[in-house]
């Protein structure tokens, strides 16, 4: 029972942060568009088009890191030349959103 619990919280707060990005980005007059490929599991939650860049983002609950499998897709997504981001607070999304707006993509 409680794994259930815990497995529904991280996707609460997961969700949250996921919600904030979307805002944060569409406030600022960009897209961030839900990314799914059926047949390609592990793909990035979200793409994020902002002044003429794109980039790719796994949202994560806090403290939560990448499966294999989303580490394997960020790996063939970055040797296409596009940046993946994975973010799990409240701060990375603000950080990652300032440097959108200052710098373009980041890579880290």
């Amino acid at each position: 029972m409680i794994n259930k619990i815990t497995s529904r919280n991280n996707k609460t707060l997961e969700a949250k942060l996921e919600k904030r990005l979307v805002e944060k980005i569409t406030n600022l007059g960009g897209l961030a568009w839900k990314f799914t490929s059926p047949g390609n599991i592990g793909v990035p939650d979200r793409i994020i088009i902002f002044r003429g860049l794109i980039t790719f983002v796994e949202m994560k609950a806090p403290g939560k890191s990448m499966r294999n499998i989303q580490k394997f897709r960020k790996e063939q997504i970055e040797r296409e030349g596009f940046s993946v981001m994975c973010l799990n607070s409240e701060e990375q999304v603000d950080t990652f959103v300032e440097g959108l707006m200052k710098h373009g993509i980041q890579t880290t």
